[in-house]
Formats: structure tokens, C-alpha cells, sequence
């Protein structure tokens, strides 16, 4: 052992060992001369134990050395040649070049299929593939838009679904494998690059698809990014009217009119935030319609189709209403392209017109008189009594806030009043708003509170009373918790707990989660709503995708103004404990000016995930109808709702 002065003791092992790890750092030929030297020091006197054992082997020396000689060599592949030494030595040589040729063309062949397997990894090979869909970008909604678009039925059903975006491959196989499960009726084919980028947004073929699908991520420069894939898109595919329907959506409305220029005529642009804002908006006011809605927009139920009116041209819409025993018709697509929803009885149905239907798949709507299913006796004539004035409480704030406040304040009655209570500092009065020249159906007193909402006291410490709405909103990724629906879940435990404080009085709550597996985990009651923005994003592109005519229907759902679907007690409709028809339903919505297109039973409570939730009923059933049933009707007038106010509008439509 040899011991350096002020240093710990080096032993003869470790020398030697750094000197050979010296020696093999040398070069190529070094390590290969090593190899030589091992192989030799084993396969050597390996062979010549084999050959002194084995008693069937020669007598003589010479013939033992021979034997080992043979067995090394055919050991090595160097030849087993003997004879003279020359000769030896040449079958030697021979075996080395064999070798050295073997070894080279082995070590070609395997880099070349690693740099092929390698290239296939990273997804940059090009996709030659006819009608499918391509979906630029990875979001929160790319999941949800891809699987529905897989699990969409019907004569257009997805053949294969493309996806271009800046991740490794197989991170987004496997993502995309745990949603759409190994049943899938449609490929899965992924691919890897900026989508920004026009030699890379190339490769999936834009040109051939039928739809292009462009997600905007969750960064802050998300819209500019779509922008960006617009334009490349643009140059991949040209600017003519022959190219593929594109769909974008982006999270701000400035970014709407340049995303559409970019997108070209045939482009649709979506604004998330709006949409999610506008949803939450209404369903302060209207409890259980986002399980109508996220039951309308999946393709595992009943979804918006259109389909043919030829038995009804000529005639009003009305008698479309009662004209399909597995559909519910609720509108029209005019032969010029312009949608009407839930028009007038008496419009009439112009030759080349379509029926906007809620059925279960695409082409299974089929018309058949339903007019002698309606009990006139069991209809009511009483009319609902006038909503009253709302006083609603949001607890957070994030980039959708302002616009679920802005929405509020056009669809409220006069009267309401919208206490804001956030952590942190937000733009606006600290005292009762009031807009004494604004139009009658805006006017909103709006009051802002801060408060320690991330303290549990402080949420304990609420008084609920006065309240008949509350609104939920988490903080925005990257501006609170590294999971924002941890704030909101504890926020939602706080509230039961008051609910339970105050005798079990049910309050009726929106909240919005940025993550759906964290829907189940939500403790909220039947009453409650509870909205996933990424979810409902992806639902409503690919339901748009695979009809772009339905763009114009979802536009006027969530619009402030026009028509809207709305849950209201079925006494409003039928006597309460009649037995009849959902046929009876539908003529007296029809009667009110409304399109019927489903119910929620009074068992909501013990029956999830859908609450009792039932779109689309054959005409032909009867149940006994409760003063706790709703009926779902898409109207243009809300003069019964419990808590919004007016909105009485002449149906345009849009095209």
C-alpha cells in the first residue's frame, strides 16, 4: 500500500485499476487490443482443460496442442485450420478479416435500424392517410377532444386521428391510451414537433384531412401560438376555398378576429374563456344544466344531429316537433346555410331546409306521427309566476372572473345583487354598484369584498343566508397552488359544512375545476354544478368537428342573448301526478314556444353520475310526472327562471 504524504492511503488495486481505466481511454485500438488479451486469457486455457480431459482426445502433445488449437479457433471464428505454422497462421488471419467484415456489417445494419427506430420515436416520419383528422397542439382539452372524436358513431366516424405537437411521442401515446382505451374504432397515430413550424406541420398531411383541429396550450403565450399555427397552416395547405375545415380556440376575445383572418373562410374560432364564463353564468340561475350539457355535448348519449326534412317541407315547424318518436327536433338549417333555433311554431319548413335534432346517432332520426300520443286533459294552463330579484356570491377570482361578472351583469334581474369576495386585490368598487341608465334586463348591483378566502375560518365564518346562487372559481395554474382544484375542493368542503350548520339547507353552487378526475372528488349536492373549462372546451370542438353546421347552435346556447336551454318544473307544463306521454310534454312547450327535448327525475340524488338526468325520451313514454321532476326545454323567453332575468329575443339564428 502506498501512502501519499497528507492523503489518505492508495492500494495497489486502486492504482491498478486507474491505470487501466487510462489505458482503455487511450483510443479505439486499445480497447480493442484489451478485448484480445481477455478473450485469449478464457477461451485459451479453457480449451486446453477440455482437451487433457477428455480421454477420447490424443495421446502425443503435439495432437493435444492440435485439439486446443482447433477449439480455440472455432471458438474465436478465426478458422481451424492445421497443419504448418504458415498455415495456421494464414486460417487465422482469414478468420480475422471474416470477422472484422461480419462485425462491420452487423454494426452498419444495427445503427441503422437504431437511427430508424430512433426517427420513429420522435414521430417525424410523414402520415399518407385520406380523411382523417388533425389536432395541433397539446392542452388540457387534447385528451377529451381526441376521445370523443374516436367515440363519435355514425356514418362520419373518425378513420384515424392525427396529433402534432412539441412532446416526446411516447408520453402522448401513452396520455392518449389511458382516455381512449384499447377498443378504439379509429387509429391513434402521434407525432412529434413544433406544429408552428411548416416543413414539421407538413408531415401530417393537413391537406387531406377533413377537419384541422388547433389547441391552444395552458402557457401565457398560448393564443399567439395559435396564431402562429394558423398561419403555418396556411402556408402548408394555401389559401383557396378547396382546403379542410379548421377549428381553433383561443383563451382571449383580442385574439379572435386575427385567429380568424388567419384561419380563412372556412376557419371556426371558439374563445374558451367566454364560453366557460357564459356557462357558468347560466347555470347560477338554471341548477343541473351542466349535466344536460355535458350529456348533449359527449357522444355517449344524445347529441345535436341534423337530418332530413322532406316529409315536413311546406309545413310550420311545429308539426316537426311531434313529426320523430326517437328524436326531438329544435331547430333549422334553411337552405341558404342560416341556423334557426327553436323558431316559431307556425315558420315554415322551405324545400332544401334541415332539422336540427337531439338524437342518439347520426341518421337514425326517422319521422313518424306522434300527435295521437298527446293527452290534451293533462296539460296545465296555470302560468309560472314571475322570478324575482337574485342576490349571488362569488368566492375566488381569475382571468375568467371579470367575464362571468360581465355575463351576470347582462342576464340578471333588476334588482340582483353580486357580492364578490377574493384574496387578493381586484379593480372595481368597494361599495353597491348601481347603473340607474342601463337597460332593464342588466342592471346588477355589484359590491367587492377581500378576505382571506385560503384561511378555513374564513370560509367558516360566511354567512350563506342571504344568498340564493354561490359561484366558485379556483385560481389560475401558476398564480396560486401548484393544483388550483385544491383550493376550490377545500372551498366546496367549507361550504357543506355551513350547509349542514344551517339545518341542511341545500345551496345551489357553480364551480369550475381545471381537471375532470377531480369531478368525483367535488363534494357538492345534486343541486350543484360543477364545470371543467378544459372539458367542456374539447367537448364542444369535437362536437364541431364532426358537423362545423353546429358551430352556430352552440354560439347561440352560450350567448347572452338568444335561444338557451333551461330546466323548469314540469308542473309548468302538465298537472302535477297526471300519468302521461313525454309526447304531452313536448306539445305544451310547444304551446309556450319551446322545444322539449328531455327531463330530470325527482330520484336525482341516487342515481350518478347523470343525476337523473334523461335526454331525448321516446315519445311513447308515460311516467307519472312530480311536482320535484324538471323538464329540459330550449327557449328563447326565461320569464319563469329562479334566479336570471329576462331575455326575451326574436330568434335570428346565425349562419
Amino acid at each position: 500500500m502506498v501512502r501519499d504524504k497528507g492523503r489518505r492511503p492508495v492500494s495497489v488495486r486502486d492504482r491498478a485499476g486507474y491505470r487501466f481505466d487510462r489505458t482503455l481511454a487511450r483510443s479505439t485500438g486499445t480497447l480493442m487490443g484489451w478485448l484480445v488479451i481477455t478473450c485469449l486469457a478464457v477461451v485459451v486455457p479453457v480449451s486446453a482443460l477440455l482437451v487433457w480431459t477428455d480421454p477420447g482426445s490424443p495421446r502425443s502433445v503435439s495432437g493435444r496442442l492440435t485439439a486446443a488449437w482447433r477449439t480455440s479457433a472455432e471458438t474465436l471464428r478465426l478458422g481451424a485450420m492445421t497443419g504448418t505454422p504458415l498455415r495456421m497462421v494464414l486460417s487465422a488471419l482469414l478468420g480475422l478479416v471474416a470477422l472484422l467484415c461480419v462485425s462491420t456489417l452487423v454494426g452498419v445494419i444495427t445503427n441503422s435500424l437504431a437511427e430508424r427506430m430512433a426517427e420513429l420515436s420522435r414521430g417525424r416520419s410523414t402520415v399518407l392517410e385520406q380523411g382523417h383528422v388533425v389536432v395541433l397542439g397539446w392542452s388540457d382539452q387534447v385528451t377529451t377532444v381526441v376521445g370523443e372524436l374516436i367515440a363519435a358513431g355514425g356514418p362520419r366516424s373518425t378513420r384515424a386521428v392525427v396529433l402534432l405537437a412539441d412532446r416526446d411521442k411516447t408520453e402522448m401515446e401513452r396520455a392518449l391510451a389511458a382516455r381512449v382505451g384499447p377498443a378504439a374504432r379509429a387509429r391513434l397515430i402521434c407525432r412529434s414537433g413544433p406544429a408552428s413550424d411548416p416543413a414539421v406541420l407538413a408531415l401530417v398531411s393537413p391537406r387531406t384531412a377533413s377537419t384541422v383541429l388547433v389547441l391552444p396550450s395552458g402557457g401565457p403565450g398560448a393564443d399567439a401560438e395559435v396564431l402562429r399555427i394558423l398561419l403555418a397552416l396556411r402556408a402548408v395547405v394555401g389559401e383557396g376555398p378547396d382546403g379542410p375545415p379548421v377549428l381553433a380556440a383561443v383563451r382571449d376575445d383580442h385574439y379572435r378576429a386575427p385567429a380568424r383572418l388567419a384561419a380563412g373562410p372556412r376557419g371556426t374560432v371558439l374563445e374558451t374563456d367566454t364560453v366557460t364564463a357564459r356557462l357558468i353564468a347560466q347555470c347560477v340561475g338554471r341548477p343541473g344544466l351542466s349535466l344536460v350539457l355535458r350529456d348533449l355535448l359527449d357522444f355517449a348519449g344524445d347529441e345535436f344531429h341534423l337530418t332530413d326534412a322532406t316529409a315536413f317541407h311546406g309545413g310550420p315547424f311545429g308539426a316537426a316537433l311531434l313529426g320523430h318518436a326517437d328524436s326531438c327536433a329544435v331547430g333549422l338549417l334553411t337552405p341558404q346555410g342560416r341556423t334557426l333555433l327553436n323558431p316559431p311554431a307556425d315558420t315554415v319548413v322551405a324545400p332544401g331546409s334541415r332539422l336540427i335534432v337531439v338524437a342518439r346517432d347520426d341518421g337514425t332520426s326517422r319521422p313518424a306521427d306522434c300527435r295521437h300520443l298527446v293527452d290534451q286533459s293533462a296539460i296545465t294552463t296555470d302560468r309560472p309566476a314571475p322570478e324575482e330579484p337574485a342576490r349571488l356570491l362569488m368566492l375566488g377570482w381569475n382571468r375568467r372572473a371579470p367575464l362571468v361578472v360581465g355575463q351576470l351583469r347582462h342576464t340578471a334581474r333588476p334588482g340582483s345583487a353580486l357580492d364578490v369576495v377574493t384574496d387578493r386585490s381586484v379593480p372595481g368598487p368597494r361599495e353597491p354598484e348601481r347603473e340607474p341608465d342601463a337597460a332593464p334586463g342588466t342592471r346588477l348591483a355589484v359590491r367587492f369584498r377581500s378576505a382571506a378566502l385560503s384561511r378555513p375560518e374564513t370560509l367558516l365564518g360566511l354567512d350563506l343566508t342571504p344568498y340564493d346562487g354561490l359561484v366558485v372559481l379556483g385560481p389560475d395554474p401558476g398564480d396560486g397552488p401548484d393544483r388550483p382544484d385544491d383550493w376550490t375542493l377545500v372551498t366546496l368542503l367549507a361550504l357543506r359544512l355551513l350547509e349542514q350548520r344551517a339545518g341542511g339547507r341545500e345551496l345551489r353552487v357553480v364551480s369550475e375545476l381545471t381537471d375532470d378526475r377531480n369531478r368525483p372528488l367535488a363534494p357538492v349536492d345534486p343541486g350543484s354544478d360543477v364545470i371543467v373549462s378544459g372539458e367542456l372546451t374539447g367537448l364542444l370542438m369535437a362536437q364541431i368537428a364532426q358537423n362545423r353546421h353546429l358551430a352556430a347552435v352552440f354560439d347561440e346556447l352560450f350567448s347572452a342573448d338568444g335561444s338557451m336551454i333551461c330546466l323548469r318544473p314540469s308542473g309548468t307544463y302538465v298537472r302535477p301526478g297526471v300519468t302521461t306521454t313525454f309526447a304531452t310534454v313536448v306539445a305544451a312547450a310547444r304551446d309556450r314556444g319551446e322545444c322539449a327535448i328531455g327531463y330530470r327525475h325527482r330520484d336525482r340524488r341516487t342515481t350518478p353520475p347523470d343525476h337523473g338526468v334523461r335526454l331525448n325520451p321516446h315519445k311513447s313514454e308515460r311516467r307519472e310526472w312530480s311536482t320535484e321532476d324538471q323538464v329540459v326545454v330550449i327557449t328563447t323567453e326565461a320569464t319563469d327562471q329562479p334566479h336570471l332575468g329576462d331575455r326575451s329575443r326574436t330568434p335570428t339564428g346565425s349562419g
